[in-house]
Order: structure tokens, then C-alpha cells, then sequence
């Protein structure tokens, strides 16, 4: 923090990037990349899809609702997809933001920071189903699904570019910061906000502050992680809302000496943007969790030991020590040994999630459950893993160019013989590999539907979101009830 704070009380202008992301946001006729639409549909299919599997979990469906019993909206609230809850729209984004984050199976992207940029389908589901319903009872026209695609691809670019050179995980703030941040400002423009009322909510937004990661981390590990997204999103449709009052912001919310965002929380370092600014690149190199509910850095480690599965499994009693190579985030995040209390223990443990995947050749949501915890075996496998930076995963992690992910496995025996070392750098979920993956990821989307809704319902809602010459004129409220029970 600055040691001097000045007193001179004349009102500066607006914070460069205030600006930068409010001028972004509301340029939005300027997005005209087509893969960065297509990709925003399968965003939406993919991330839908895990909202529906979570509610098979109890501990997710508790989380849902109204604030308290009774605090609905019928007819003109938001829906909450895979339930009859019809809610104002800043706690549905709540419920859809948690539903979709619940089992840390939706899109991941990773830079300096990294997080989950369909989190913020909280914000933008809840905000554009209400306004839809609200117009069509009003005789207005309501939000099409193309301004749903627009909304995301605008969320996915504000908190991707600010995570590429901001580790905000270096001083202990959590990412959902950026998901608050990118949530405000698309729900200020979507609510018809001007450009000083996206800057003013968007002020608010930094002034929050940020969720401490303690929830993340050994020995404090918890739910609040499946939350905390859809916390970030109901708190930004507040925010806009707020503004959209008229109520005042706070042009130095980042740079003010002594009492800014920047001096306080961030070491005094700036909040940087990249000199390409902000388009589609965000959306269009996402990365996609298409086969397993696991921590992005440890994708290709699952990869690599199921693989190893057909050489490991008859020979679990003569292992020696199991070798993991990972990057140095995923070293740093994701390498947790000794016991581990609860699912969201264990779902950020590379050492669990290389260890299911070495016992029965696959890695389900349910495995982090305690009835599958239990199995000894898990933590016998654990016991003699060993968990190391390797220099080049690093390094290509950080490349521009190649943003791999890459990590290796290799198992070793108690007579001296072992496995192939089995390398993976690109997980299926990445651009690279989007050919490959994007069948899986339809599949997935198909499965996840049918755990929730009824089989004439899911094909419904196949036919509407492939559909995509009918994505122009369709009221995203159209999707939300084909959604709902």
C-alpha cells in the first residue's frame, strides 16, 4: 500500500480499463467471428449438461431455491433449468451459476489465472430469461439465443483476457473475482445499462474486493468451491442492477493511492490488459472438460492413467512408486497428500485422480464420493506417488502458442520392471484436439440431459440447440421452459 494518500478531493475520470471493458461490452454488433458463436452453442449445450448431472447430487440441490421459502417469481421470474423454481433474477443466477460449477465439469481456461468462464451463465441465463418474459407479457421483443451466444462470448473474452498476465492466485484471491467482474458488466448492457452505468457497476464490482481461496486449498478444502461461482454471478446482477437505479460509482475503484483494488489487494501492481484487448480469442481457444470431472491441470494426468490402466491393474500389490509429471500450477494447486474429507478434497487432488483412473480404467463424478473414497486401495495407490514440475510443461503451459496442459505418467514395479511412461499434452478438451472432441462433447450433453429430464423433453431441446438457423429468432425463454419441470 502507498504510504502517502493524497486528500485532494477532485473526482478523477474513470479507471482506463472501467472504460476499456465498458467500451468493449458495449460494442457487441462488433463480434462477427463465427467459430467464437458456434463455440458459445456448444458452451451452452455442454455447460447446461452439468448443471442437469448435478442435481443428481443432494449437496448441490440443497444450495438451490429461493433465498427463503416462498420468495418465488411466477411468470415473469427466471427459470432454473432441471427444477419448477421460477426466481428474481439474482438468485437464479445463483442457482444456475452453482448448478453449472457443482462438478467442476464445465469449461476451464487457464493463463496466469485460471478459472471457468461458463460461470458466468449465471448471470446471463437468469438476466436474459427474465427480460424475455417480462417483454413477451409486455408485448416487446424478447432475447433471442444469439444474444445469449453474444453475452457469453463477451463474458468468456472479459475475465479470459484479464486472467492472460493477472495472477490474481498469487496474492490468495480467488478467480471468481473475474467472474464477477465480466458478469456485471454483460448484465449492465443486456439490462439496457448506458456506458456510465456498466462503469459504475463495474467500480462496484472491483470494490467487492475478492473471495479469499482458503475454500481451495489443504486443509480447508470445501463445497464453498462449487458456490462460489454463483455467488460471483448474483452478486454482479445486483451490481448492475444497482447502477441501473442510478446509483453512483467509483472512478479510482482500482487506482486510488492507498485505498484501490490495486494498493490494496493486488501488491500494488496494475491490473493488466494485453495489448491484442479484447474480441473472441477467449471463447474460441476454450477448453472443453468433455470426458472427466477433474481440476483442468490434471486432464491429461486422467488421460494418461487410463491408459496405464490395462498394465497396472493386475499388478496393484507389486507397485512400487507411481511417477507424475505436471506443471508447476498443477504442482502448486493440485499435489495434496494425506487424508481427504470431502468430495471437493478429492476432485482437486492429482494424486486421487490419477489413482481412480489406475484402479478401474475410468474417473466418474461419483468416485469422489465417501462410498468410493473408501476403497483403500485409493489411498494405497496415493501413498507411493510422487508428484514433480517437469520444466517443459511449465514453460509450453505459458506459451502463447501452445497452451498445453501437459502432464506424464509412468508406474514402477517392485521387481524392477515398469510401465511406458505415458505423456499427454493436449487434453481432448483443447482447440487442438476440437475435431476429436467435440463428438464426445455432444454425447456428453446428450447423457447429462437425460439423467434429468424426460425423453420427449431432451429431444426437444437436442432439436432446438442444433437447430442453428432458428437461434437468431429464438427467445432464450423458449429454452429455459423446454428446461424446466
Amino acid at each position: 500500500m502507498s504510504s502517502h494518500i493524497p486528500n485532494d478531493a477532485s473526482r478523477p475520470e474513470p479507471d482506463a480499463l472501467l472504460q476499456q471493458i465498458a467500451d468493449y461490452t458495449l460494442a457487441v454488433d462488433r463480434l462477427q467471428s463465427d467459430e467464437a458463436f458456434e463455440t458459445a452453442r456448444l458452451c451452452l449445450m455442454d455447460s447446461l449438461g452439468c448443471g442437469l448431472l448435478a442435481l443428481s447430487y443432494p449437496a448441490c440441490v440443497k444450495m438451490l431455491g429461493p433465498v427463503v421459502p416462498g420468495a418465488t417469481m411466477p411468470f415473469r421470474g427466471a427459470r432454473v433449468p432441471g427444477t419448477s423454481h421460477e426466481l428474481e433474477p439474482v438468485q437464479a443466477a445463483f442457482n444456475i451459476g452453482t448448478m453449472v460449477r457443482w462438478l467442476d465439469f464445465n469449461d476451464t481456461w487457464l493463463a496466469a489465472e485460471w478459472g471457468h468462464p461458463s460461470d458466468n451463465l449465471g448471470a446471463i441465463l437468469a438476466v436474459a430469461d427474465y427480460l424475455s418474459r417480462n417483454a413477451a407479457a409486455e408485448g416487446r421483443q424478447p432475447l433471442s439465443l444469439r444474444d445469449v451466444f453474444a453475452a457469453m462470448v463477451q463474458a468468456h473474452e472479459i475475465q479470459g483476457v484479464l486472467a492472460l498476465e493477472n495472477g490474481f492466485n498469487r496474492v490468495g484471491l480467488d478467480h471468481v473475482l473475474l467472474v464477477r467482474i465480466a458478469s456485471t458488466a454483460v448484465a449492465t448492457r443486456l439490462l439496457g445499462g448506458s456506458r456510465a452505468d456498466i462503469i459504475n457497476a463495474l467500480s462496484n464490482a472491483f470494490l467487492d474486493g475478492g473471495a479469499l481461496r482458503t475454500y481451495r486449498h489443504a486443509p480447508n478444502t470445501g463445497s464453498r468451491k462449487s458456490w462460489a461461482a454463483g455467488d460471483a454471478t448474483s452478486r454482479a446482477v445486483r451490481h448492475a442492477l444497482i447502477a441501473l437505479k442510478g446509483e453512483m460509482g467509483y472512478p479510482g475503484a482500482l487506482t486510488a493511492k492507498g485505498w484501490g483494488f490495486q494498493d490494496v489487494l493486488f501488491k500494488g501492481n496494475p491490473v493488466k490488459v494485453p495489448a491484442q484487448g479484447f474480441g473472441s480469442y477467449v471463447m474460441e481457444h476454450v477448453l472443453f472438460k468433455i470426458s472427466f470431472p477433474a481440476e483442468f491441470h490434471a486432464q491429461t494426468a486422467v488421460e494418461a492413467a487410463i491408459a496405464l490402466h490395462p498394465q497396472a491393474a493386475g499388478k496393484l500389490d507389486r507397485i512400487e512408486r507411481i511417477r507424475i509429471e505436471t506443471q508447476e500450477s498443477g504442482k502448486r494447486i493440485i499435489d495434496k497428500t494425506g487424508p481427504l474429507d470431502n468430495p471437493a478434497d478429492r476432485d482437486h487432488c492429482i494424486q486421487y485422480m490419477v489413482a481412480v483412473p489406475l484402479l478401474k480404467g475410468s474417473l466418474n463424478a461419483s468416485d469422489y464420493e465417501d462410498a468410493a473414497a473408501s476403497d483403500p486401495r485409493i489411498d494405497a495407490l496415493r501413498s507411493k506417488m510422487e508428484v514433480v514440475e517437469n520444466e517443459t510443461f511449465t514453460r509450453e503451459y505459458l506459451d502463447p502458442a501452445k497452451r498445453s496442459i501437459g502432464n506424464a505418467v509412468q508406474v514402477f514395479f517392485n521387481d524392477g520392471t515398469s510401465t511406458e511412461r505415458i505423456q499427454v499434452d493436449y487434453p481432448i478438451g483443447h482447440r487442438r484436439r476440437r475435431a476429436e472432441g467435440i463428438p464426445v462433447l455432444l454425447e456428453k450433453f446428450d447423457r447429462n440431459l437425460r439423467t434429468r429430464l424426460p425423453a420427449r423433453q431432451a429431444d426437444q431441446v437436442l432439436a432446438l440447440l442444433n437447430d442453428k438457423a432458428s437461434h437468431v429468432k429464438t427467445s432464450v425463454s423458449r429454452l429455459m421452459d423446454l428446461l424446466a419441470l
